[in-house]
């Protein structure tokens, strides 16, 4: 109540006179977080994971991206239900071992899982006893690469990997049904 008032009081005294113009900014960019620079002949890829759980079922996503553009995605759906962190956890496990299949040597792994990203980089433990397997797992698999970082991104960075698994997670595929893969294409600019 104090502080509504408080508000009340100073808009009061500081009304807006005629003169008033507000400032009005438009930066081209202005959508943009953040801005990274990978020289044009870097050799790393970059991973972005995530996972989906609902009523109908539990789904994980990766996408890679290769220095030199190309995208590679991976979804499946996990036959069991687990917390968000479980399934967070599969989904950049997936990730790490698509990306060793591919020979990727360095890799960067980016995710909307601050709890994750943290523990992956060193600045967390660790103490929930189903999540301690997967960070080893993780460690380990860590080794096979010959640089691996880890990236926290907000939600709205990570929408492909998030619909991916989400779509994933809510579709459901009888017995050995196959699925092509998924192809997608980038474009530099609209025809």
């Amino acid at each position: 109540m104090m502080k509504a008032q408080a508000l009340e009081d100073h808009l009061a005294e500081n009304s807006i006179d005629d003169e008033y113009q507000p400032l009005n900014t438009y930066f081209l960019d202005e959508e943009v977080n953040s801005v990274e620079v990978v020289p044009k002949n870097s050799n790393t890829w970059k991973m972005f994971f995530d996972g989906a759980i609902n009523a109908k079922g539990v789904g994980i996503g990766a996408i890679h991206i290769s220095s030199t553009g190309p995208h590679h995605p991976a979804t499946t759906q996990l036959r069991l239900f687990c917390t968000s962190n479980t399934t967070e956890c599969e989904a950049y496990i997936m990730g790490m071992n698509m990306a060793i299949e591919m020979d990727v040597q360095v890799l960067l792994i980016m995710g909307d899982s601050d709890l994750l990203i943290r523990q992956a980089q060193g600045e967390w433990e660790t103490r929930d006893i189903k999540l301690i397997p997967y960070r080893q797992h993780v460690e380990d698999l860590s080794k096979r690469f010959r640089s691996v970082g880890f990236r926290y991104i907000p939600r709205f960075h990570n929408e492909l990997p998030d619909a991916l698994a989400t779509l994933d997670s809510i579709n459901s595929y009888p017995g050995k049904t196959h699925i092509n893969p998924l192809e997608i294409q980038v474009r530099e600019r609209h025809d």
